[in-house]
Parts: structure tokens; sequence; C-alpha cells
């Protein structure tokens, strides 16, 4: 018994130990706030049936909520490089908290839409602030592993909250609003209390091009556009599977709740295995990581050209998993590595928007190809995507390479990163 606990303590450690505390203040943030992540996943559901929404105008609604998302990465990141971390992260918070409220209330069409556009982009201002201050407190070698637990406890909380999100639903959907900007507001309270200014000292003077707002340094940069454009198209292929795989495989049978009990593997598989792949992802060299991701992942998606049998389609899952799985800490710290020390704002949330771009294409493209090709094309158009992203990834690792020694002349936190 005592020879078991030692080797789980060791677990532990190599798992989630020597993390800075800062770190661990915004890792429990995340928490709180996804634990409370319940108007989203709603939102459609709420303007139809509280609302009286026609199904188009409801998603027209939460496109505006998607745009506001879009420029939340843009507006964020650069934030976060010039005005500091833990002001943006106050002030996007509190705002967003605000702006959920705002939602809440609203009654008028006009109201809803502006509020549903507030609430995209005053609402995920936070998100690359909280990825810049990551990259600022926590090794090169540790990003990997970091940025994992980080993607694993937004899993676990949002899986929490969907249940108790249709619980309180009960009490009615004001409920779930109010609910939602406390838990918000509590997560800006906790970085106000104990979250310091995280922004490098050298970050200070930072470029001519970094001080305008917004900063459009990223889409400039060859280097990450050259990583950016595997990771959209991995998006896109990722996306199907909230958008063309329920269409499809209901149509060839598959009952509503079989599935939800499918789709169901990705979360348990993510919640089991992340925070342990976040450390093996560490001591593989980034470009072949995010190769295996994008390869697992379109192929995960062929697979579904088996057919809407529960076993096939959840082995499927749980290969597109393992994709997922593999891509999310990677890519988050490949952004940290190529970022300037004076723009990690401003690149994180370029990568926050790609994810974006990809959610605001996905559906559109997805249903085009299912609807005039069908499934065959779709999911064999996913394997031959995602097999091209893997080859991009290896192709362009010598480009971050050379980026990567040219940084190092300028700053010393980067030595010990993969590549």
């Amino acid at each position: 018994m005592k020879h078991l606990l030692g080797r789980l303590r060791a677990e532990v450690q190599a798992t989630a130990g020597g993390l800075p505390g800062t770190y661990w203040y915004l890792w429990t943030g995340t928490l709180v706030n996804r634990l409370g992540a319940f108007v989203v996943p709603f939102l459609a559901l709420y303007l139809t049936r509280e609302r009286g929404f026609r199904v188009e105008e409801a998603g027209m609604v939460v496109s505006l909520h998607g745009v506001g998302g879009v420029l939340a990465g843009l507006v964020g990141g650069t934030l976060a490089d010039r005005v500091g971390r833990r002001k943006t992260l106050v002030s996007g918070l509190w705002l967003g908290s605000a702006a959920m409220l705002s939602m809440g209330f609203a009654k008028e069409t006009w109201h809803i839409c502006v509020s549903a556009f507030l609430l995209g982009l005053l609402g995920e201002l936070y998100r690359p602030a909280v990825s810049a201050a990551i990259s600022d407190v926590v090794k090169p070698e540790d990003r990997a592993r970091a940025f994992a637990l980080l993607y694993w406890v937004i899993n676990v909380g949002f899986s929490i909250a969907l249940p108790l999100a249709g619980l309180a639903s009960r009490f009615g959907f004001l409920v779930l609003f109010v609910a939602d900007a406390c838990t918000t507001f509590l997560y800006g309270l906790l970085v106000w209390w104990k979250v310091p200014e995280t922004r490098p000292v050298q970050a200070d003077r930072g470029t001519e091009s970094s001080r305008r707002l917004p900063s459009l340094a990223p889409f400039r940069d060859e280097v990450f556009l050259a990583f950016a454009l595997p990771i959209v198209l991995t998006a896109i292929i990722f996306t199907q599977g909230n958008v063309t795989l329920p269409m499809d495989l209901t149509a060839q049978g598959m009952s509503p709740a079989t599935f939800g009990t499918v789709l169901g593997v990705n979360g348990v598989l993510i919640v089991l295995l992340q925070p342990f792949a976040g450390r093996m992802m560490g001591q593989v060299r980034r470009a072949t990581a995010l190769a295996w991701a994008s390869a697992l992942t379109g192929l995960g998606f062929g697979m579904h050209v088996l057919g809407a049998n529960p076993g096939l389609a959840a082995l499927a899952v749980v290969v597109w998993t393992l994709g997922e799985i593999a891509q999310a800490p990677v890519a988050s710290a490949v952004v940290a590595d190529l970022a300037p020390t004076e723009q990690r704002g401003t690149y994180q949330g370029a990568y926050y928007m790609l994810w974006a771009l990809s959610a605001s294409i996905a559906p559109t493209l997805g249903s085009w190809v299912l609807g005039h090709f069908g499934a065959r094309a779709l999911w064999g158009g996913c394997l031959a995507v995602g097999l091209f992203a893997a080859g991009w990834h290896l192709a362009a690792a010598d480009a971050r390479r050379r980026r990567m020694a040219t940084l190092r002349l300028t700053r010393t936190d980067v030595s010990a990163a993969l590549d």
C-alpha cells in the first residue's frame, strides 16, 4: 500500500508538480468559470423557446456572438500586451459578466443582438491574456504540460456544467444567465486578489508595431502563418463533430441518445488522458506532435465513412479524440515559442482567432460537401485534409527552428523548447 501511494505521489508530481502558484490561481479560476458555463450551449434553445425567435433568427444571433468571439482574440491579445495581463483579465471577466446579465434581461430584438455580440467580444476577451500569462510564468519545457492541464480542467468544468445547466433551467433561463455571470465575476475577483502582473519588463518597451491597437503582427509573420494554415484545416475537420457528424449518423438511423453516448467518449477520454498526455507531449518534438494530431484527427473523421454502427462510430471518436488531446497543449506552446516577448498576448489572441474563424467556416463548408457530394466525400475529404495538414506541420518545422534560434539571441526563456 505504501509503495502504491508512493508511485501515485510520483505520478502526480510528474504531471502537476513544479508549476508556479500564479499558474494554479489561473487554473482554479478557469475551473470556477467553466463550472458556470451555462449559457452559450443553450443560447439557440433559449432564443427559440423563451424569446420566440425563428430558427434562422436564432442562428443569426449566435453568429453575432461568434463574430464578437473572433474580435475578442484580436483585441484581447493586443490589450494583454499593451496594458498588461492582469488588467485585461480583470476588466474582461467583469465586463463579460455584465454582458451576460445584459443578455439575460434583454427582451427587445435589438438589445438581444447587441448583447450577443458584446457577450462574444467581452466574454472571450480574457482568453488570450490567460495564455499569455501562462507563457510568462511557466518554463518552456513545462508549457505543453501546463496547457494540457488547463485544457483538461476546461473540459472537466464543461462536462459538469452541462447537466447542471439542464437542472437549473427548470427554474427559468434567467437563472442560467445569473449563475454564469457570477462564476465569471468570481474568476475576475480571484485574479484581482491573487494574480500579479506577469508581463515581462522588456515587453514594456515593445516595438512600434506591437503598440498599435489592435495589432495584426502575427498575420504579417510568415512563420506564424505557416503554422496557422494546418491549424485552421485541422480545426475545420474537428468542428464537423458538432455540425455534420450528427446529421450524417442520425440520417443513417442512429438515435440522438445513441449519438450522445458515442460523442460522450470524447469527454471521457479527455478527462482520463489529457493530464498525462501533456507530460508525454512535452517530451516530443513540437512538429511531430502536431503532425500526429492532424493525422489522427483526419483519420478519425475519415473512419466515420464506415457508417452508423455504434461500435465503429465510437472507435472513430476515440481516434480523433487522441488527435485533439495531442494538439491542444502543443499548439499553445508553439504559439508561445514563436511570439516575441512583447507580443505574447497578441500571438495567443491570433491563435484563438484561428479557432473562431474555423468555427465560422466549418458549418457551411461541411454541410455543403455533405449535401452536394455525400458522406463518403465529406469523410474522405477529412482524411485527405488531415494528412495534408500533418505533412505541412513537418515541412514548416525548419522555419520554426530558425525562428527559435533567432529568439534565443534576444531572450533566455526558450532554451529548453523542442520543435
